[in-house]
């Protein structure tokens, strides 16, 4: 008799398979730029490669990407997640497609005309004027789907927990966001791998950043210079991605997988 198929194995082979990703994929980043890593070092530089590709300024560089995503990202958080909460209320909910479309405007827009129209209007640079058009232009996903999650809640759980006494407070610390919880992060997920990539573009306005390596390589044409800002900048967004999904793996709720 053929034995019945059910959708545990189905589950089990997909959550394994999760799992051997987030164990792989960091040890795939470290192989591959660390491997371009010794091949930028162990060639003949001439002087101007010599400027670039010395570990002070690489991690400097580094630096200077990672810190902006983390700002980008605290923004992103600080702004769209009460955002989010606030138009899902019954009293706000008709303000909701009017800030979903401000946000997709961010969005539509090109990453360098949103950072070169900021600049232009305010006069800063630096890690501001980098940061703050690059959270507009991220904002979206979060917002989105902290939107969708909360109104995904089953009308029965809330209505349980007001059953119970909870406050409109309560309902929405304890069960709403809760539940919620697995579309916001992935969402942020999102929001930090296009912060990571849009803050390539941030030497436009002296933020500094990874990107200033790819632009000195294309325009004084040294491949290697290029090649390694490249290399550490796809291999930060793809760590950045892969901490997302730790996140989303650990930070959910229990028994919602």
């Amino acid at each position: 008799m053929t034995p019945e198929i059910t959708g545990f194995s189905t589950e089990s082979g997909s959550r394994r398979a999760d799992r051997v990703r987030l164990y792989a994929q960091p040890a795939a980043v470290v192989l591959i730029v660390g491997a371009v890593l010794v091949w930028a070092f162990s060639r003949d530089n001439d002087e101007i490669e010599a400027q670039s590709i010395q570990a002070d300024v690489l991690l400097r560089k580094t630096w200077e990407h990672l810190l902006i995503t983390v700002v980008v990202a605290a923004i992103v958080v600080l702004v769209a997640v009460p955002l989010g909460v606030l138009v899902t209320r019954s009293w706000a909910r008709r303000t909701a497609p009017l800030f979903i479309g401000l946000a997709n405007i961010g969005q539509a827009a090109p990453a360098l005309g949103v950072l070169v129209l900021y600049f232009l209007w305010t006069g800063q640079d630096g890690l501001w004027a980098a940061a703050l058009p690059i959270a507009l232009y991220s904002l979206l996903p979060v917002l989105r789907n902290t939107i969708t999650g909360i109104e995904s809640v089953d009308p029965a759980v809330v209505d349980a927990g007001r059953g119970t006494g909870m406050s409109a407070g309560g309902v929405l610390l304890r069960i709403e966001l809760p539940l919620a919880v697995p579309l916001i992060l992935a969402g942020l997920r999102t929001s930090l791998v296009l912060a990571v990539g849009t803050a390539t573009l941030a030497f436009f306005v002296n933020g500094g950043g990874l990107g200033e390596l790819v632009d000195a390589g294309y325009k004084l044409n040294r491949v290697s210079v290029l090649v390694v800002g490249a290399v550490l900048a796809a291999g930060l967004a793809l760590l950045v991605d892969w901490l997302g999904a730790l996140l989303e793996e650990y930070l959910g709720p229990k028994g919602l997988s």
